[in-house]
């Protein structure tokens, strides 16, 4: 098996997820680390073993090990063991290394946890449901994130007060998690795919501290406003900005680019589907935009400017 991204988790309540509530929904904790992923690759001897490990992005050397997750999985034999004793599995999940947040135990850090398992069936996959997966990860103790609740037909709301149930990892009285991921393993949207939902706590925050709907709009400028108020969000260039330093070791001034780039293409690439159909297929001056996206970034994070 060859490296695969792992899939995009779509905001709850947008076309992509449409109808994903109805059925048995398993909701998960949603921890702040960094995507990683390991599989079985019989045809190549890399870094020491055939046993491979991604980040979001590619696939891994030592040179470039997503803050030291190259080197974990091969350094670790019950991960070898479970991906040779079962072949045609992947393993997705969070490397736990620091990102936005800080308060998590301190023997949660630099550890995998796995979130999803994936059956490749050649040209297709198949997302494997928790209740089956969670034995076998047992059976090789692979640490694994477990359920906070198991829905039927829930709802906005019902999922919403599942926020202050996340307190997986995190310090005794430190407050909560990320938020929360649901996944129905019976659920394919309408374009035919199998997508998982989120609801991330700070965007959920930010969401019910303006009025609730899409600003009118008076003029062109106003699209841009909207846009940039309601998808380029403080959670969005948070995680970019860990992000980049994960993967430089650390912040540069030399990294602004990068970041101003990321968060940019992340807003058009992931969301760009959502606002243009809450806005009605708004005309839209990208510069603009571009340029309100800057100046959000450097409100947001006046410190590095």
């Amino acid at each position: 098996m060859e490296f695969q991204k792992y899939q995009h988790v779509e905001k709850f309540g947008t076309t992509e997820v449409e109808g994903i509530e109805n059925g048995t929904c398993h909701v998960f904790p949603k921890i702040d680390g960094t995507n990683a992923s390991a599989w079985f690759n019989a045809n190549t001897w890399v870094n020491g073993g055939i046993v491979r490990s991604g980040s979001r992005r590619k696939e891994l050397t030592l040179d470039s090990d997503n803050a030291g997750f190259c080197a974990h999985v091969l350094s670790n034999d019950n991960i070898s063991d479970m991906l040779y004793a079962n072949r045609d599995c992947r393993l997705f999940g969070e490397w736990l290394v620091p990102h936005t947040l800080k308060t998590y135990r301190n023997d949660a850090w630099r550890k995998f946890y796995v979130f999803d398992v994936v059956e490749d069936l050649g040209e297709t996959f198949r997302h494997i449901p928790y209740d089956e997966y969670k034995p076998i990860l047992e059976e090789f103790g692979i640490e694994y994130i477990p359920p906070i609740a198991v829905v039927k037909n829930g709802s906005y709301e019902t999922f919403v007060n599942l926020l202050d149930k996340n307190t997986y990892l995190v310090k005794d009285g430190e407050g909560f998690g990320e938020g929360v991921v649901i996944k129905n393993y019976e659920y394919q949207n309408k374009y035919g795919r199998q997508t998982w939902a989120k609801i991330v706590r700070s965007e959920f925050r930010e969401k019910h501290t303006r009025t609730m709907g899409a600003p009118k709009i008076t003029g062109k400028s106003m699209v841009e406003d909207a846009i940039v108020e309601g998808y380029c969000t403080t959670a969005l260039i948070e995680k970019t900005l860990a992000k980049i330093k994960n993967d430089n070791n650390g912040w540069s001034s030399k990294n602004i680019g990068e970041l101003i780039g990321r968060v940019w293409n992340d807003l058009i690439t992931e969301e760009g589907k959502n606002f243009v159909k809450k806005l009605k297929n708004p005309t839209i001056n990208y510069k603009t935009l571009n340029y309100k996206v800057i100046i959000k970034i450097k409100e947001t994070l006046p410190e590095l400017f």
